[in-house]
């Protein structure tokens, strides 16, 4: 028995220390993202795990985006886009996932409904493993959201809310069979999975043939038509 118990403590040491060493092996930001919020600090708020920009143009005081970072994804490293949508008029709330690992709180959202309760349209969207996690969220509480906007990911659910995919000709990480069932889709010629944050280059992902700013300026423009139409 005392051997047993033995082996069995050592098992669990080991396997938290894997689980530690797992979570903390993730992509970082890159530094252009450090720079790119010191220079706008003044529009950045952070309360908890969420981090809310304030837009720089009003397009519409009234819409929201709640975005879900990719798995082991440092969150900031989205910024550069949220930015620019920011700087198209409406406010995104980047949500900071525990372990940096959307499927470990798929329900961080409902905090944001909370805090930011004078906005009346909501989008919520997603990269990569966050696009998964926002996708059954978003079907349990599509009556709280106007629309489903995925990167590099696809729906996992039929639920009554317009979707919109973008992705990239180049991504060599995504099921593009499964993209079909989104409502709208965008192809990003020869953009790959990782470009739409800024973390480097991705394992087993293809090699973009365009910038990163490139690739995410036309993320940009496509989202903005789908939140106006």
């Amino acid at each position: 028995m005392k051997k047993i118990l033995i082996g069995l403590l050592a098992f669990i040491i080991l396997l938290s220390l894997g689980a530690v060493i797992y979570i903390n092996d993730y992509y970082e930001a890159s530094d252009h993202v450090h720079t790119l919020m010191e220079e706008n600090s003044s529009r950045i708020l952070k309360q908890g795990q969420y981090t809310s920009i304030q837009p720089k143009e009003v397009f519409d005081e009234q819409i929201g985006m709640i975005f879900y970072p990719g798995g082991k994804v440092e969150a900031i490293a989205y910024m550069p886009l949220l930015m620019q949508l920011a700087d198209q008029g409406i406010r995104p709330i980047l949500v900071e996932m525990p372990g940096n690992l959307a499927v470990l709180d798929i329900n961080a959202a409902e905090e944001v409904f909370n805090l930011y309760q004078e906005i009346e349209h909501w989008y919520i969207a997603g990269h990569s493993l966050g696009g998964a996690m926002a996708s059954p969220y978003m079907e349990k509480n599509h009556d709280k959201v106007e629309g489903l906007i995925l990167l590099g990911a696809y729906p996992v659910n039929n639920a009554p809310v317009d979707t919109l995919v973008i992705y990239g000709t180049h991504d060599l990480l995504l099921d593009l069979e499964q993209v079909a069932k989104a409502d709208q889709i965008y192809e990003i010629k020869e953009g790959n999975h990782a470009y739409f944050g800024d973390y480097g280059e991705q394992e087993g992902d293809g090699k973009a043939r365009i910038s990163r700013e490139q690739q995410q300026e036309e993320a940009v423009n496509r989202i903005m038509e789908f939140i106006k139409k």
